[in-house]
C-alpha cells in the first residue's frame, strides 16, 4: 500500500456552467499554481466541460476526473468518474443510481447548504439517508466563503465515518478558489483515488483562501448568476 499521500480537488467549475474561467485556463492555472494531482470538473448538468479537460490531459501533470453536479428534486448531487450525461430533475436516489449504473461515484456536495440534499436543518434526515441513500463520499469541506456553518455542521455528522468517504473540494467558480479545499488520499493518481474512497480513508482539507477569495466571490457574483441562469436556460431546453 502506499505511503505517498496526495491532493485532488474533486469539486470545480467551469464556463461550461456557472464557472467564470474556461477549461484551458483551468488547467493551466491547477499546473502553473496548484499542488494538485487530481481535479474534478463537475458542472452543472453537463460533462460537455470535463470531456474536454479529460481531452487535454496528457499535456499536463495531473489527472482529470469527469464529473457532473446533477441538479435533482431535492439538492444537488455530485458524479464523478462518468462516462454520460446524467439529467436534472431526478429524485436523489434515482440520480445516485444513474451514477451508480456508470460505475460512477456518488458524492453528496455541500450536504447541509441551502441546495444541499439535507439542507440547513436537515440533520435527523441525515441519519436516516445515510441507511436509505446508496452514497459514496459525503463534501464535508467546501470552499465557498459563506459556507463555513454548513461546513461545520456536515463536520459534525460525519464524526464516526457512517460508512461513506469524507470528501474536500473548491466549489471554485472562478480560478483563485481552485484548491482552497481538497480531499487528501493515499497515493497519486485518479484510480488511487477511488480505491481510497473505497477504502474510507480519505480527509477533507482546506487550503489558503481568506479575505481574499471572499472579495473576488463577492465581485463576480453578477457574473456568476448570469451564467447560471444561462445554464439553467440550456438545461430546461434539452429536456
Amino acid at each position: 500500500m502506499s505511503e505517498c499521500w496526495s491532493k485532488a480537488d474533486l469539486h470545480i467549475h467551469s464556463n461550461h456552467s456557472d464557472g467564470l474561467a474556461r477549461i484551458p485556463e483551468i488547467m493551466d492555472h491547477v499546473q502553473e499554481n496548484t499542488d494538485l494531482d487530481v481535479i474534478a470538473i463537475t458542472d452543472h448538468n453537463t460533462i460537455e466541460g470535463a470531456l474536454f479537460a479529460k481531452a487535454l490531459e496528457d499535456m499536463y501533470d495531473f489527472e482529470v476526473i469527469v464529473g457532473e453536479e446533477i441538479s435533482s428534486r431535492s439538492g444537488h448531487v455530485i458524479g464523478l468518474y462518468l462516462e454520460e450525461h446524467i439529467p436534472a430533475g431526478l429524485s436523489v436516489s434515482e440520480t445516485i443510481a444513474r451514477i451508480r449504473e456508470q460505475d460512477g461515484i456518488a458524492m453528496i456536495p455541500h450536504p447541509f447548504s441551502n441546495q444541499g440534499v439535507f439542507g440547513p436543518f436537515g440533520r435527523n434526515m441525515f441519519r436516516e439517508a445515510v441507511n436509505d441513500l446508496a452514497f459514496h463520499a459525503l463534501e464535508v469541506y467546501n470552499s465557498i466563503p459563506y459556507l463555513g456553518w454548513a461546513n461545520r455542521v456536515a463536520a459534525k455528522m460525519f464524526t464516526g465515518g457512517n460508512g461513506i468517504a469524507a470528501t474536500g473540494g473548491s466549489d471554485a467558480h472562478v480560478l483563485q478558489g481552485i484548491g482552497t479545499g481538497y480531499t487528501l488520499f493515499r497515493g497519486s493518481t485518479a484510480v488511487d483515488l477511488r480505491a481510497s474512497i473505497d477504502r474510507f480513508e480519505t480527509r477533507a482539507e482546506t487550503g489558503r483562501g481568506g479575505l481574499g477569495l471572499a472579495l473576488r466571490y463577492a465581485r463576480s457574483i453578477p457574473k456568476i448568476r448570469r451564467q447560471h441562469a444561462w445554464n439553467w436556460e440550456r438545461c430546461e431546453a434539452r429536456q
